[in-house]
């Protein structure tokens, strides 16, 4: 039986990993998802903050049941799970709990999709086992050779893999990382990656949550380096998953260095770059015979009067070629006026792809000159050059 949750309100109660791992899929399937905990993941606070859910900071009261169609209940706290459970019980309102299959009035299915298939395994409650059947399912039906995938499987990644997750939707992760972050132990991702992803992990992969949030609290890039090595150490295949491709202003190359000075074995998976398909996504070529013959991909995370900026914006500024800023959102003022200063026409035109290859990508038209002026939310693309003006409806 599959539930129709759109529109629907779905109470979770706990903000750990379990519940940053199931949210994501509740989200996609249009539910009205409300968290009740005193704490969140990075990720989940993030979700929280841009409005796709909403939660109270505290702990579980019994009237936060009604009207809720749905319930998990993914606290780390036994006795919490079994008083949510009862309140559930009384108020005929199924309930999952992440911690007791068996006390449970509804099952979370390990899922797969392929070529249009969607395929759900429940296996009596026992998350292991669906999953493996899941993961099994879902190699027979890619590859059409079950007993190879399995052979393979069983040796075993050692190491680090450094996975580029893709621009936004979770179907651009390559086939290569998604093979690997489906066998890893340790996963740690950051802020951009498709929370989608991380439905495929095990129930005892440990999920490192190191988001970055603009101007916000963070992790170092020194912690990361340190966990990395940490993990790998101990004998866990480590997968660290970061949007878009992890060598486009990703620090990837520190991470390799951090790696292999400890003597720890680096997989590089390459990802499809925001810089060339968010553009696409709008239906912006970066290139165009007889328009653009080259590009140039800029970070704009520093404003160009800053003492520590190494981009040369004078001679972008007298470039023909098209122009693509990352995490420029906040310094897009400045970056603007220094093109225009440098001589490029305020009539440039401008084109913006927020969310790019995702449910909520949004694309916004305007001139270099008017950019400072035009709204914009993180995270964005900024493409500026003829190319821009060139408006092709795409499905993306």
């Amino acid at each position: 039986m599959g539930l129709r949750l759109s529109g629907r309100r779905v109470l979770v109660v706990g903000g750990g990993s379990v519940a940053a791992r199931r949210v994501p899929r509740l989200l996609s399937t249009g539910a009205q998802v409300h968290i009740i905990s005193p704490r969140l993941t990075t990720t989940l606070s993030d979700l929280a903050r841009r409005g796709d859910l909403s939660w109270s900071e505290r702990t579980f009261r019994p009237t936060d049941v009604d009207g809720a169609w749905l319930v998990l209940a993914a606290t780390d706290d036994h006795d919490a799970n079994e008083q949510i459970a009862r309140e559930c019980e009384k108020q005929r309102t199924f309930c999952s709990r992440a911690d007791d299959a068996e006390d449970s009035t509804a099952w979370a299915a390990a899922t797969t999709s392929w070529d249009g298939l969607q395929i759900a395994v429940l296996a009596s409650g026992d998350p292991l086992r669906a999953k493996d059947v899941r993961q099994q399912l879902s190699h027979q039906l890619q590859d059409g050779d079950l007993g190879a995938r399995r052979r393979r499987a069983k040796q075993a990644p050692v190491g680090v893999a450094l996975v580029g997750a893709g621009p936004g939707d979770a179907d651009l992760i390559t086939l290569r990382g998604l093979r690997l972050l489906q066998r890893a132990e340790v996963v740690i991702s950051d802020r951009l990656v498709p929370l989608e992803l991380l439905d495929v992990l095990d129930d005892d992969v440990e999920l490192i949550d190191a988001a970055k949030l603009p101007y916000g609290r963070h992790t170092t890039q020194e912690a990361i380096n340190t966990l990395l090595v940490q993990r790998a150490s101990a004998g866990k295949f480590v997968v660290r998953l970061k949007g878009g491709d992890g060598f486009v202003f990703g620090r990837g190359a520190e991470e390799i260095d951090a790696c292999v000075d400890a003597g720890i074995p680096v997989h590089v998976v390459p990802g499809i770059s925001s810089s060339i398909a968010g553009p696409a996504a709008a239906g912006i070529p970066v290139t165009e015979r007889g328009v653009v013959h080259d590009f140039t991909v800029v970070s704009g995370h520093v404003p160009p009067l800053d003492p520590t900026s190494r981009v040369n914006w004078e001679a972008l500024a007298a470039s023909n070629g098209t122009l693509i800023l990352l995490m420029a959102v906040k310094n897009r003022a400045e970056i603007a006026a220094a093109l225009l200063a440098g001589g490029k026409d305020a009539q440039t035109p401008v084109r913006i792809v927020e969310n790019a290859t995702t449910v909520h990508q949004l694309v916004r038209d305007t001139t270099l000159g008017g950019l400072a002026e035009c709204e914009v939310r993180s995270p964005a693309v900024i493409v500026i050059g003829e190319v821009a003006a060139r408006s092709r409806s795409v499905q993306s």
